[in-house]
């Protein structure tokens, strides 16, 4: 049996837009710095991609550590949050819980590009705000971070630290109605 984290390719493809959307709103930050590195960008339009049908699991499984390496080409960690968020979308069509992590990235890029906490807080409000009840029943299966370890919701980074406060208030939020 493969992990709950996974999702079935249905709901992949339903949180794959979301977390595109997450995505696309920090980009700015990635490109402020690195105006020339299309990776981000091109992970984002895969996940889209991806979402709607028109490329399968695995040539995006295949093409999911691209925007990643973006993220070891910038220096600034605002810049570097901002392409994780980008990596985390594209690898939605190989583990379903990297939605939450492109989104945990997305509300860092903005809390550290604000210097608050209160846009990542505004960032988590406007993320919960645009999911469609698929998507929201979608990321409900996910376990809750931390409590499976396998995939990104483990033990790992994204469990730990501020991503780790950011996906426990998502995950709280997906019980409440936007």
């Amino acid at each position: 049996m493969g992990s709950p984290q996974s999702l079935s390719e249905t709901d992949r493809r339903a949180v794959a837009l979301w977390a595109a959307d997450c995505a696309e709103r920090v980009l700015p930050l990635f490109e402020a710095e690195a105006p020339s590195d299309g990776r981000p960008a091109d992970a984002i339009d895969r996940a889209r991609a991806f979402g709607r049908g028109e490329l399968d699991a695995a040539s995006q499984i295949r093409q999911r550590f691209v925007a990643g390496r973006a993220a070891s080409a910038v220096v600034g960690p605002v810049a570097v949050a901002a392409a994780r968020s980008a990596a985390q979308a594209s690898g939605v069509a190989h583990m379903g819980a990297h939605a939450l992590g492109a989104a945990a990235y997305a509300a860092k890029a903005a809390g550290l590009a604000a210097g608050n906490d209160s846009a990542i807080d505004a960032e988590i409000r406007w993320q919960l705000s645009r999911l469609a009840e698929p998507v929201r029943a979608a990321l409900r299966r996910l376990p809750p971070i931390g409590e499976d370890s396998a995939g990104p919701l483990g033990s790992g980074l994204l469990a730990s630290g501020v991503l780790g406060s950011i996906i426990r208030k998502l995950q709280a939020g997906l019980t409440e109605r936007g």
